[in-house]
């Protein structure tokens, strides 16, 4: 294997340290702050934007993060779908299309929290910190899937293999190293958002619904004058 050190580091030795701490710090925030395992929505305090960015960002994000995980553990399948142009045209305008929206949720996610005050005082340094990486992960996925198509069966053909290689334990950086810079900045942003995952409220995606059938419940209280 002949990769040059800095694709060495970005694909081989990044990888492995963001899901140690994604691993690592996900158990240990469990154990030590099981309450912290929470949205922390802000519906509360502003409702007609939070849906409005909320609905079209989960729905969007989560059918791109499903199309991701389809293409990672059955290409073959992929490749065998998209053997049919139509079928294949259908797959990637519906990506690009479900990239648009979960951009579209996401803008609106961050101009609710910049320009409501109440949420603005509630909304953390880790969270703007998360809001601009899934920002440019959103917009460079975009690009990707305008600038170069297909991506479905090349993540297929060469992105799947290399992520293979990595959970095997035996990284095979040859099948990206000649990839695009856009693609390249994609998947070490991908492995950058996994290894913060654990220091945000993207933590809540872990327990939903189960936990909250069956742990104590949180209790709220407001303070406030008695109304004469």
């Amino acid at each position: 294997m002949n990769a040059r050190p800095m694709d060495q580091f970005l694909f081989i030795a990044l990888p492995y340290v963001c899901l140690f701490t994604f691993l690592l710090m996900t158990i240990y925030r469990y154990r030590q702050q099981s309450f912290s395992y929470s949205s922390l929505s802000s519906q509360f305090l502003e409702n007609k934007q939070h849906f409005w960015a909320v609905v079209p960002f989960h729905y969007g994000i989560l059918a791109v993060t499903a199309g991701h995980l389809i293409a990672f553990l059955i290409p073959r399948s992929i490749l065998a779908w998209n053997s049919h142009p139509l079928r294949l045209y259908i797959l990637e305008i519906s990506a690009l299309v479900c990239g648009l929206l979960t951009l579209i949720g996401l803008i609106s996610l961050i101009a609710r929290r910049g320009t409501t005050t109440r949420i603005r005082k509630v909304t953390t340094v880790t969270d703007w910190i998360l809001f601009a990486m899934l920002l440019i992960q959103t917009v460079s996925g975009v690009a990707i899937a305008l600038f170069h198509p297909w991506g479905s069966s090349w993540f297929a053909t060469n992105l799947s293999p290399y992520l293979w290689s990595i959970f095997k334990l035996n990284p095979d950086v040859s099948f990206v190293t000649a990839m695009p810079h856009l693609v390249k900045l994609h998947i070490v942003l991908a492995f950058l958002t996994i290894g913060f995952f654990p220091f945000t409220r993207l933590v809540h995606l872990l327990v939903i619904p189960n936990p909250y059938l069956w742990r104590k419940t949180q209790v709220v209280r407001w303070y406030g004058r008695k109304s004469e």
